[in-house]
């Protein structure tokens, strides 16, 4: 420990407000990102402190903006995973008039999937489009849930305001990606490659709601 120096920072906000002042000193102007994808991307490197997000996010045009209007709306968002869902937490969400639903313990979900054969992350996009209709879309864990929902968009079948896209793995979590950055007519916020995860995926929401709280504030 000698020449090792510890903060005395006690409470949690200290705790974030400080990291995010270090990940802002690490990366000087002028950054890759700027404004409101900023602040969506240095959430994301202080959830890992994977600074390599400086070059692997990548964010659809209207990104940003769809994405804030849908939560300003009060809409609702399906992740893949519980992990996601828990990962957007209610202090955040529920001043918005928005809400989280994972399908994946659904029981219909459950039937689905063995009547078909299919994975239960594919059978819960079914479900949510079928019945939900979300206007976000977290997926950070299954390809799977991220190819299937590509399947319903190409047909027509749902048209949500914005995917975050952030599968993570070996086997397909790329090549979704890449499959979701080939197409313009959803906005994403996704990372290229095999990096990824329901923390990552759920972060990039709580970006977004901490700048549709902050605007509400500036407005009132």
């Amino acid at each position: 420990m000698h020449g090792v120096t510890v903060a005395d920072i006690r409470r949690g906000e200290d705790i974030e407000t400080e990291s995010l002042r270090i990940i802002d000193s690490e990366v000087p102007e002028p950054r890759p990102y700027q404004g409101e994808e900023w602040q969506v991307v240095r959430r994301m490197i202080h959830t890992t402190a994977d600074f390599e997000m400086l070059r692997l996010v990548r964010f659809h045009p209207q990104a940003i903006a769809a994405g804030l209007q849908a939560l300003r709306s009060g809409c609702v968002i399906v992740s893949d995973t519980e992990m996601a869902r828990a990962g957007m937490p209610l202090r955040r969400l529920t001043p918005l008039g928005c809400s989280v639903r994972c399908l994946m313990s659904d029981p219909e979900v459950l039937a689905l999937s063995k009547a078909q054969g299919i994975t239960r992350a594919r059978a819960a996009m079914d479900l949510a489009v079928a019945t939900i209709r979300p206007a976000i879309y977290v997926i950070g864990n299954a390809p799977t849930a991220l190819l299937r929902l590509l399947e319903h968009i190409e047909a027509g079948q749902a048209a949500p305001a914005l995917i975050v896209g952030m599968p993570v793995g070996f086997v397909n979590a790329a090549e979704s990606k890449a499959l979701l950055m080939a197409q313009t007519t959803i906005p994403y916020i996704a990372i290229e490659g095999r990096k990824g995860g329901s923390a990552l995926a759920a972060c990039a929401i709580n970006a977004l709601a901490d700048i549709a709280l902050a605007g509400r504030k500036g407005d009132a």
